[in-house]
């Protein structure tokens, strides 16, 4: 009896024990469980459609608004010219070498963005630039030969256009609107494969990377993570609205293909340039006059300026725009207009969209103190006019003196027409190895039938030409040089 009390007693105290403990427990789980009610709601980290990840950008509709508005690109080249040496003419060892399957001619592609419903399409000028022909195919398999409108090799922009009308277009974007972190689409055709979209993200901006190589370079990239191929250039980057914010023309690589970077040039840009080249046949350029350095910490420093902004004004050209409207040497530029300048890149941009007899504010710092300057942009020649391309100018670079057939000369030839060549001397024909008395018949295949068919083709003619002919021995013959 005794060892049944024993355990009994042990048992009660054992229970009160463990009921004891257990309030304590719950009371504490209790107030953790009021504590994390009120804090923000906590959830797993694996993916469930609800939260950020449901926020992305929808990629289909700005690929379905793009892909048939970006054109292939096909250009060929002919050996003669691509291996003419000014020194020693023509070398047909290296030629041969160089292309073992014979002097045909060399075939490039690239990409171009349709811009208007009547066949315009920008491109790189480095995709078309001393091309014989330029071939283009739309998304739709359909082909078309089209003509080159005008180049800017300092922007690395051109414009050509197919005869056709009802075309998918790509409308323009706000590239200043455009930001870090945004994301974008590159649609193009790299290594042949038409109408191919990749995605990435905005990553630097106003980026120069020193590839032209012209003077007057205008290198203002837009920087992305976008795959971008061989074959993409000339081709759009657009935004999730699908709206055109640039044209694809670079990649960082010691490859030859995509290592991580590329480089597009901004929308608001390429809208001008090709506003110019329609208008006018040409890039209208502004000049403001000065000579300008960026800033850094230590220059800043140097200079007294507190802060790390703008582009320091070094010298100002006596009677140029910049001195007319009063801004010196010593100046520090903010803001063209109302966009903010940190950079020598930033600032040539922002020049470039602007043509000659332009009206531009702009913000300068001068002891300390902002002044805004109303300043009139002039053209090189010092004045506000626009210029128009001038087709004697063209013309006479030829180096020829030409005269109309007779009736007799074409019967004689078999020909139905042509314009011969009377006199020539040094200029772009000697040096594509014309000879005189060669008969033109026709200017990328254009029938040639009066001097005056000439003036009027290459009076709007940039880039490559190819001429088509005849010598009096009649031995036919082609020749292609660039303008």
């Amino acid at each position: 009896m005794r060892k049944i009390i024993s355990t009994f007693v042990i048992a009660a105290l054992g229970g009160a024990f463990t009921l004891g403990a257990y309030k304590i427990v719950e009371r504490k789980f209790s107030d953790r469980d009021t504590y994390f009610r009120n804090q923000a709601p906590v959830e797993f980290a694996s993916y469930t459609g609800k939260g950020l990840a449901g926020e992305n950008p929808d990629f289909r509709a700005a690929a379905a608004k793009t892909v048939h508005a970006v054109v292939h690109i096909k250009t060929t080249y002919e050996q003669k010219n691509s291996y003419y040496d000014q020194f020693f003419g023509y070398d047909p060892f290296f030629n041969f070498f160089r292309n073992p399957y014979g002097n045909g001619p060399i075939v490039a592609a690239g990409s171009g963005v349709i811009v208007s419903e009547n066949g315009y399409i920008i491109t790189n000028n480095h995709v078309v630039q001393d091309a014989s022909t330029i071939e283009v195919t739309l998304n739709d398999k359909r082909t078309y030969e089209a003509k080159l409108v005008g180049a800017d090799p300092n922007t690395d922009l051109a414009l050509i256009k197919i005869e056709e009308s009802n075309l998918p277009y790509i409308i323009y974007g706000n590239s200043d609107e455009t930001q870090v972190g945004d994301w974008v689409l590159a649609v193009g055709n790299p290594f042949n494969l038409t109408s191919t979209v990749t995605a990435g993200i905005v990553s630097a901006k106003a980026r120069d990377i020193d590839i032209l190589g012209t003077k007057g370079a205008v290198e203002s990239f837009i920087q992305t993570d976008a795959v971008v191929n061989p074959g993409n250039s000339g081709g759009a980057l657009v935004n999730t609205n699908g709206e055109l914010v640039g044209i694809n023309a670079a990649i960082a690589t010691n490859t030859g293909s995509y290592t991580g970077y590329s480089f597009a040039i901004p929308s608001n840009l390429v809208r001008k340039i090709v506003a110019d080249l329609v208008e006018f046949g040409q890039v209208q350029q502004a000049f403001l006059g000065v000579s300008f350095v960026d800033m850094d910490s230590k220059f800043a420093k140097e200079k007294g300026f507190s802060e790390i902004k703008g582009v320091y004004v070094q010298t100002v050209n006596g009677g140029s725009a910049a001195d007319d409207a009063g801004i010196k040497a010593g100046d520090l530029i903010l803001k063209m207009g109302d966009i903010t300048v940190n950079s020598e890149s930033e600032f040539k941009e922002i020049l470039a969209r602007h043509r000659p007899g332009d009206k531009v504010p702009i913000t300068i710092l001068r002891d300390n103190k902002e002044e805004v300057k109303d300043v009139t942009l002039e053209g090189q020649d010092g004045t506000t006019a626009v210029s128009k391309k001038d087709p004697g100018t063209i013309i006479n670079s030829l180096g020829a003196t030409f005269e109309n057939m007779s009736k007799e000369d074409l019967r004689e030839l078999n020909i139905n027409y042509g314009v011969r060549i009377a006199k020539l001397d040094k200029g772009k024909l000697w040096s594509a190895g014309v000879k005189e008395g060669f008969i033109i018949t026709q200017i990328d295949n254009t029938d040639v039938k009066t001097i005056d068919d000439i003036t009027k083709y290459l009076g709007g003619k940039k880039g490559g030409i190819m001429i088509q002919g005849i010598y009096p021995n009649g031995m036919m013959a082609y020749y292609a040089f660039g303008l």
